[in-house]
């Protein structure tokens, strides 16, 4: 798989070591080359590192078992999750899923990606839909481009919206970059 094509969740392969994806962004500085910079985490240590590629490089990646899972609730050790078809419940650690969990609501069921029946990702979908908790009021004639103001949702995810939300109103957020993407 070519490094362009990689995103946050999949899981590669790098000198022998299984890694999954926390952050991608494709780099490309003003007269040098384009890269990938990853920030991956060690699915055996959990340590975090920040690695580089080229753009277009060659990266193995992992095929893992997806398990469908609803997230319960939090609890002080992590998060706990219910696998739909057995009823059996995981606790996953804040370090594990910590980048993931503003973007996911009580109830709702996500894709848990398992290495060897050991958890290592989650998979969230693209685009996740999340009610305004908290945001300034909005400016009475503000038709500039690119204003935004701060908003926080019922998660905790602050983001950046347009300045015609307001509190109480439903949105649809990327879970690529955590931008907004549109009213729901």
């Amino acid at each position: 798989m070519k490094s362009t094509e990689l995103r946050p969740g999949m899981a590669i392969k790098i000198d022998g070591t299984l890694y999954v994806i926390t952050q991608f962004q494709h780099v490309t500085p003003g007269n040098l080359r384009a890269f990938i910079a990853l920030k991956i985490r060690n699915v055996a240590s959990g340590s975090i590192i920040d690695k580089r590629l080229r753009s277009g490089e060659e990266v193995e990646q992992v095929d893992l078992d997806k398990r469908t899972m609803e997230y319960l609730y939090k609890e002080a050790g992590g998060y706990v999750f219910m696998d739909t078809e057995s009823y059996e419940q995981i606790t996953l650690l804040e370090e594990f899923v910590g980048d993931f969990m503003p973007f996911v609501k009580p109830n709702t069921e996500i894709t848990v990606l398992l290495s060897e029946g050991k958890p290592v990702s989650l998979e969230l979908p693209n685009v996740v839909e999340h009610v305004i908790a908290e945001c300034a009021p909005g400016i009475k004639g503000a038709t500039a481009t690119n204003q935004l103001k701060e908003a926080v949702t019922e998660t905790g995810l602050k983001i950046r919206v347009p300045p015609f939300i307001e509190v109480g109103e439903v949105v649809r957020i990327s879970t690529a970059d955590g931008s907004y993407n549109s009213r729901a």
